[in-house]
């Protein structure tokens, strides 16, 4: 850690509008420097980082030819226990998930050339459970696009139709599965970034319930939105990927003790009985598209014939549901750049090399997505002239809107 210096404590003071005589210069500047002793201390103290099990092979981009969907970032090799659930399948990880010694970029020439000391929760429990992880899947970069084509390796086409979008943001993730490649794959979402590359490329993929699945070790957007789930070519895959995945993690400060079962239980069960709600403000927005509605439609009366009952439900709020991620906004581009990527005031495992990696953007500000640039200019904008208030009454409705649907589904058993 370096000496700070008297001149360093005027600039500061300056940036954040405070006026200090030289008398307060000299005083703050020694307050200041007692104190960096001690993080000096700090610094030297082990993060106790958990131990990788597993060997692997070096992680390597493909040739062109070997990636005709431009959906691998890198593929590798790592063989999981001997036996397990998941015994005999291939699994690729969403590049924003982390592999301890392969190369993660998440979608982002800004961290081009990190490699990840550790591996994240999940990769250990699919390795745990049998299964093969052969690599990193592209993703959109810094996961903030529903499409495929602003990840900097290039876009990722469509499987069924090269040159046409494949979703996003675990646009690769998607696409491999769809494409016969790998059997399994991780996917991550905040705002429909497993579901929409699922639901362009024809795979299943399911966003769990918050905290089922623990976010340890894969970068995210903000932690009350950031889900990890399974994308798979199959309902039956995906039970099984999701009982080997899903489970408390104390890494995770978020989860607490969430309640998982034996998915594949469920599966060939009759759905005689169940409760069906659909939803009224789902359908006939100027957003929607008609042929979709009416397919969604049919299968609810699919699922009536099958001796469900349906009925439509009415949640008025639902309709202010999009403003609420508008609200929430400032505390994502918080997380994801203000603070380097994780965010404050989490119990989490936190793995400092990342942090020190990814600090750089503010020197390279120019190099960010559009999206992302659009974002920060706005977030600035709101807090120079509003504060934190607009964050605020986005938290608050959200409680509002919780219990609007949760009044709803006393009476169905899903939406």
């Amino acid at each position: 850690m370096t000496t700070v210096t008297l001149h360093e404590i005027e600039a500061i003071a300056e940036d954040l509008g405070l006026h200090l005589s030289a008398e307060d210069v000299a005083s703050y500047h020694g307050l200041v420097k007692s104190h960096l002793e001690g993080f000096a201390t700090l610094d030297a103290l082990p993060d106790e980082l958990p131990q990788v099990r597993y060997p692997r092979t070096r992680g390597v981009r493909p040739a062109p030819e070997d990636n005709p969907l431009n959906a691998w970032y890198v593929k590798t090799r790592v063989t999981g226990a001997s036996d397990g659930k998941l015994q005999g399948r291939t699994v690729v990880l969403k590049d924003n998930v982390m592999l301890a010694g392969i190369p993660m970029m998440n979608g982002t020439r800004m961290l081009e050339g990190y490699i990840p000391p550790i591996d994240a929760t999940i990769v250990t429990r699919i390795l745990d459970a049998g299964g093969t992880i052969v690599g990193k899947a592209v993703c959109e970069a810094y996961c903030f696009s529903g499409n495929s084509h602003t990840s900097a390796t290039g876009p990722v086409h469509n499987p069924h139709r090269p040159g046409y979008s494949a979703g996003g943001s675990s646009s690769g993730s998607a696409a491999l599965v769809a494409a016969g490649e790998v059997d399994m794959a991780i996917g991550c979402d905040q705002g429909g970034s497993i579901r929409m590359p699922s639901s362009f490329c024809g795979t299943y993929g399911m966003k769990p319930t918050y905290c089922l699945v623990p976010y340890t070790g894969i970068l995210g957007m903000e932690a009350t939105i950031d889900h990890a789930g399974p994308i798979t070519r199959s309902v039956t895959d995906n039970a099984l990927f999701l009982e080997v995945i899903a489970g408390a993690d104390d890494l995770d400060s978020r989860q607490g003790t969430p309640r998982t079962d034996t998915y594949t239980q469920a599966l060939g069960q009759p759905v005689a009985g169940l409760r069906i709600g659909v939803l009224r403000e789902g359908f006939g927005l100027e957003t929607s598209e008609p042929d979709v509605d009416k397919k969604v439609r049919a299968a609810a009366e699919q699922f009536r014939q099958l001796g469900a009952k349906v009925s439509e439900v009415s949640v008025p709020l639902h309709k202010i549901a999009e403003l609420l991620f508008l609200g929430s906004i400032q505390s994502i581009i918080d997380t994801m750049l203000h603070t380097d990527g994780y965010g404050t005031g989490r119990e989490d495992l936190l793995v400092p090399s990342y942090l020190d990696f990814h600090r750089g953007w503010r020197e390279r500000v120019d190099e960010l997505p559009e999206a992302l640039k659009i974002s920060l200019v706005l977030t600035e904008y709101l807090r120079h002239l509003y504060g934190y208030r607009y964050y605020a009454k986005s938290v608050n409705q959200v409680r509002r809107l919780r219990e609007a649907y949760n009044a709803v589904l006393r009476e169905v058993d899903l939406l």
